[in-house]
């Protein structure tokens, strides 16, 4: 069973049925529910919403933009993806900055910077937190630690981000393989038989948990699930983990007044099966310093998003096989 989309699916009828109508910042109006939560089970398939078509490769463009730690709005733009351009113009900016939103906050959280207002220049006076990279090291070291936890809700610089997170956290948690589940996932990477399995395949699997304040269903959240389902499965790929579960906690759940015929279109449609996610691996940086050769060094693969070439050949190395779904749905984003 598509057990995200039943659940999503789920979810918005829940919106419908029980919500209350509530006034909002942008002046739409909203049906509204509080405190739900949404899982997905791995190994069903990678979740991208089918009731709809889903933009996969705007999806991966902001989670590279994320990790790479930018604000700025000229990434985003130079690989098609406008998601966030209701955002910038609606905060008046010129320079292409969005202020210390999500990546900054993930790689760089608590930096200060002085401004030359004359040369048009940033110099670092104070270093941030790397809190990818902490829960990188962490996740080796410490694995069933229960600390694996990245926050973008800066509370001082709240102020300055042109949208105050709406995803605000994540929390990662491992669990060690039992051995039939060990030797199954060398059966399926196909390693040679007359190695001992137990020396190649992966010792543990890996959830991600995020936490959302403000949840626009019919719109944002397919993008949230689809971007954390990638997050998780990159995270795993790099420790040589096996990808487990995912759950989303879920605060204020609404559905606009204006996408309310959508998703009552939406609800008419049967999920189809979840496509399959494949990265190729073959590119990524090694602990001996050779691509291919030996394990992969999971710090330099994130911190090699912060070169525009890696990043587009990161593109190539993500595989979306078989997916297939009903028609876009155009939902009216309110900013």
């Amino acid at each position: 069973m598509n057990n995200i989309e039943h659940g999503y699916l789920k979810l918005l009828h829940d919106i419908l049925s029980n919500g209350t109508k509530k006034q909002d910042r942008t002046g739409t109006g909203t049906v509204s529910t509080f405190g739900r939560q949404i899982r997905h089970d791995m190994k069903l398939g990678f979740p991208l919403l089918t009731t709809k078509k889903m933009p996969f490769k705007t999806i991966v463009t902001e989670l590279l933009w994320f990790l790479r730690g930018d604000t700025n709005i000229k990434f985003l733009h130079d690989n098609g993806c406008h998601i966030w351009d209701g955002d910038y113009e609606k905060s008046g900016r010129t320079d292409g900055e969005l202020g210390p939103i999500y990546g900054h906050q993930w790689r760089d959280w608590g930096s200060r910077y002085e401004t030359n207002h004359i040369l048009g220049t940033k110099t670092k006076r104070k270093p941030g937190v790397d809190q990818i990279q902490k829960l990188i090291q962490e996740l080796q070291a410490k694995p069933d630690s229960r600390r694996l936890m990245v926050s973008a809700w800066n509370v001082e610089e709240l102020d300055q981000m042109t949208l105050p997170p709406c995803h605000y956290g994540f929390q990662i948690y491992t669990r060690e393989l039992n051995v039939k589940e060990r030797v199954a996932e060398y059966e399926k990477l196909g390693y040679v038989k007359n190695i001992d399995p137990l020396d190649w395949a992966p010792k543990r699997a890996i959830s991600l948990m995020w936490n959302q304040r403000s949840v626009d269903t019919p719109l944002g959240l397919p993008f949230n699930i689809a971007s954390y389902g990638l997050l998780l499965e990159i995270i795993a790929t790099a420790t040589n983990m096996v990808p487990d579960e995912l759950i989303g906690n879920l605060g204020d759940c609404h559905i606009y007044s204006n996408q309310i015929d959508g998703v009552k279109e939406q609800l008419t449609r049967q999920p189809l099966t979840l496509p399959k996610l494949t990265i190729n691996t073959e590119f990524w940086p090694t602990e001996t310093g050779e691509a291919g050769l030996g394990a992969i060094d999971a710090a330099a693969v994130f911190d090699g998003f912060s070169d525009d070439a890696y990043c587009k050949c990161f593109f190539e190395d993500l595989q979306l096989e078989n997916y297939e779904s009903h028609p876009a749905i155009k939902f009216p984003l309110s900013n």
